[in-house]
């Protein structure tokens, strides 16, 4: 019996969210090759969209968004757009700016959610990752708290539905919870069977903020061997084998049955459509068992350019 159950998630400010969303965050790609993914992907049944301004690609994004509404294949209302705010546009008078620009660039009125990217704040300026002439990153000492004010305001105007923290660790989301007048609805962190990134969902859910999983299938093609293998983990496969389905499936199944969000990325005709079909099966608890035990605790996206800024997230256990 399909669990249709999972296939929306419930936000604490009562809107609800896809749990399959397709990110697209694809450094190696030309605009054609990302309006093409999301047209495929809304028409496979996606209808959760991932974006943020560092991806540099909203506009195709949003060209392809506009194609999709002028083809009355859906209408903005079916889709739930995600943006995120930069790292060198947490001051809290030019938040509204940078999120009207995302809004410009998707060709939107207002996103769904709206995401402090990451914890820590850059010099603020035209470059996206500024440095000193030694190659070192350059800081803004903003707190991510004032951050958090302005979207709160941007809530007000209208231009985001809900807002949310995104690669942020537990006692983060604890200073934000403090002194919210509108909570994180959603933490988005590096989830997968590699980094089961226990603690941090148990923290996120008993604080009624849905966690999303960015890497859903670790980060194949990485550097890092444990990761390029994810999807080769004979734990996986023979999973994969017993249900017909791919590892991948797999993978991000194991996730979405936990009511966690899953954004995997892909440009690829088939893996979208695959990435997409996981509700006409269900894991079993041992198989889940099975996949609680393979867990690495690795991490793959360390942001290890601002390790000694203030609010690097990772020194933290979770």
């Amino acid at each position: 019996m399909a669990d249709q159950n999972c296939s929306v998630l419930t936000l604490n400010n009562g809107r609800t969210m896809p749990s399959v969303g397709l990110g697209t965050y694809a450094p190696k790609q030309d605009e054609d090759a990302v309006i093409a993914a999301v047209k495929l992907a809304v028409r496979a049944g996606y209808r959760h969209i991932d974006c943020a301004a560092i991806y540099r690609n909203e506009r195709a994004v949003g060209h392809a968004i506009k194609q999709l509404i002028v083809e009355d294949v859906v209408k903005r209302e079916d889709l739930f757009v995600t943006s995120k705010l930069w790292n060198t546009c947490h001051r809290p008078d030019i938040v509204e700016v940078n999120l009207r620009k995302s809004l410009e660039d998707l060709g939107l009125e207002y996103v769904d959610l709206y995401l402090i990217h990451w914890p820590m704040a850059y010099k603020e300026g035209g470059d996206m990752m500024p440095k000193d002439a030694n190659g070192k990153v350059l800081y803004s000492d903003v707190d991510y708290v004032d951050t958090w004010k302005a979207l709160e305001d941007c809530v007000d105007l209208g231009l985001t539905m809900s807002i949310g923290c995104s690669n942020f660790n537990s006692k983060q989301l604890q200073r934000i919870l403090d002194i919210a007048r509108i909570k994180p609805v959603n933490n988005q962190a590096e989830v997968n069977v590699y980094n089961s990134n226990k603690k941090l969902i148990d923290f996120c859910k008993a604080n009624g903020i849905v966690v999303t999983a960015s890497s859903p299938l670790g980060s194949p093609g990485n550097v890092r061997e444990s990761y390029s293998t994810l999807l080769k983990d004979l734990v996986l496969m023979d999973i994969a084998a017993k249900y017909k389905k791919s590892p991948a499936q797999v993978a991000l199944r194991f996730l979405v049955q936990q009511g966690i969000g899953v954004l995997p990325k892909s440009v690829t005709a088939s893996r979208i459509r695959e990435n997409f079909d996981l509700f006409d099966f269900s894991l079993s608890d041992s198989d889940k068992q099975q996949l609680v035990s393979i867990n690495k605790n690795i991490r793959v996206y360390l942001e290890d350019c601002a390790m000694d800024h203030p609010h690097y997230p990772f020194h933290e256990e979770f």
